[in-house]
């Protein structure tokens, strides 16, 4: 191999490849960089707020101020607009916003942007209380649930609002948007989750079987796989998430979990644990492996969705089950599967 002297080194290399300083920084795009932050009450609703400078709903934030960091941007922009003090660590959702994105006036010249979406938490009936809005800009908030944020917000917001939330309820990590739609679409985003109205059940809960002289107004199951998770059945045309009917599959140790009294009557759980699951027989349905509280989260099940929580938990140790971690569901092939 031949020997490189000093003169060498300090050749300039091709000048079809190479750049002063300058050149390459003018060759670098330039983007507007912005902060929301993401914030659910307790029954999983979607805080919005309204302002007095477009009729449209949006996220909490906004600009990202010359050599601010995102983080950091997107807490001074919950103290001005919300009057609350906070950190927001986590990153739910980067997103790029093209150029041409369609209702920005064209003399804003816009460049394009990378938007930072942050995790606000789940915020308690105390927090939400302590919101003081400023004299002007934000007139109001309001907790919507998922599958209204298309009517309420603009069309690019609400895309990005719902892959930020299923990114959440997903639990992998941040996910990457291009104009609000993932570059690695999950299960929840492949299936559309949370686009259409959440099952709604705000029953009290009662454990153990449901009294003989209660109709029976519907019964479900908590049916576990052999990692701890449970089957969840999405709708299709919908998004919508459903338990699945006790029957899903053949079963072992199975128990009367609870019930909801609710709509006049009992809607019944089972818990269960899947041998093995046959081929789908309803193509209006996908099914998925997720863990409990990926289930709640999809479901809107009022102050008592953490008492069946814990029967469930209580169920899965009952049957020798592992505590899974929280991963993306998993989509289950058409042909089932043996464990």
């Amino acid at each position: 191999m031949p020997q490189l002297t000093d003169e060498a080194l300090t050749e300039r290399p091709d000048p079809g490849t190479w750049m002063t300083p300058e050149e390459y920084g003018a060759s670098r795009a330039a983007l507007w960089t912005g902060a929301v932050v993401l914030v659910t009450d307790t029954d999983g609703r979607v805080l919005v707020q309204s302002v007095d400078y477009r009729p449209d709903r949006l996220l909490p934030g906004g600009a990202v101020d010359a050599g601010e960091a995102p983080a950091a941007a997107a807490a001074r922009e919950m103290r001005e607009e919300l009057g609350v003090d906070g950190r927001y660590p986590h990153g739910l959702a980067v997103d790029w916003i093209p150029a041409d994105t369609p209702g920005i006036p064209p003399e804003m010249r816009f460049p394009g942007e990378i938007l930072h979406v942050f995790d606000g938490g789940t915020w308690t009936r105390e927090r939400i209380e302590s919101v003081r809005l400023p004299a002007q800009e934000v007139t109001g908030i309001h907790f919507v649930e998922p599958d209204e944020l298309p009517a309420l917000m603009d069309a690019g917001d609400a895309r990005r609002a719902l892959s930020a939330l299923r990114a959440r309820i997903n639990g992998g990590g941040t996910a990457l948007l291009e104009d609000g739609r993932p570059t690695a679409p999950t299960a929840l985003d492949r299936l559309g989750a949370l686009r259409g109205p959440r099952v709604r059940q705000h029953g009290a809960w009662h454990p153990g079987p449901a009294p003989a002289d209660l109709p029976l107004r519907d019964r479900t199951g908590w049916l576990f796989a052999p990692d701890g998770r449970v089957l969840l059945l999405i709708e299709r045309a919908t998004g919508t998430a459903h338990l699945p009917p006790p029957t899903a599959g053949p079963t072992t140790g199975a128990l009367p979990l609870g019930y909801r009294h609710a709509d006049q009557g009992a809607h019944a759980r089972t818990a269960a644990r899947l041998t093995s699951l046959p081929p789908g027989t309803d193509p209006a349905y996908a099914r998925l492996l997720a863990t409990p509280e990926q289930v709640r989260e999809l479901s809107d099940w009022g102050a008592a969705g953490h008492e069946e929580l814990a029967a469930v938990h209580a169920a899965r140790t009952h049957l020798s089950l592992p505590a899974p971690p929280r991963t993306p569901p998993t989509e289950l092939p058409p042909e089932g599967c043996r464990w």
